[in-house]
């Protein structure tokens, strides 16, 4: 009798699922994330490489004056944190198309030319999809 009570207990045992594959299926590895999660950022970041890229120009030109190489820097350093998604490179790059929209918006009221008010406007469009809710929540 014991024998049989013994096998009733080891039968009820395997017929109860394991615990331990329950666990194994709720600690399975996230999905990676995605490559572009926000495309805006990717073309914020070129922007930024192409304003770093023609302020070196302007710079080995002499149009510029040599300190002006210290503004690459910033922005290499912001358009490789966005594309990080940074939040310090947010932050650069925030402060970046909103001075660069001050100071295009400056040159259009004083000298009156249309290129400086269009530049102007794209940075006021890119500062406000860096201000939006859903790009500073992607950010780590």
């Amino acid at each position: 009798m014991s024998d049989e009570r013994s096998n009733q207990i080891e039968s009820a045992n395997h017929s109860q699922p394991s615990t331990h594959s329950v666990v194994e299926s709720n600690t399975a590895p996230s999905p990676k994330r995605e490559l572009v999660p926000l495309p805006g950022l990717v073309a914020i970041s070129f922007y930024l490489l192409l304003l770093a890229v023609v302020i070196i120009i302007g710079v080995v030109g002499g149009h510029y004056p040599a300190l002006f190489l210290l503004l690459p820097v910033f922005l290499f350093a912001a358009c490789g944190g966005l594309l990080m998604l940074f939040r310090w490179a947010w932050a650069m790059a925030l402060a970046a198309v909103l001075m660069l929209g001050g100071y295009n918006v400056w040159i259009y009221a004083h000298l009156h030319m249309l290129p400086a008010l269009i530049q102007g406007l794209l940075n006021l469009v890119f500062f406000f999809y860096l201000v939006r809710i859903e790009v500073r929540e992607k950010l780590r």
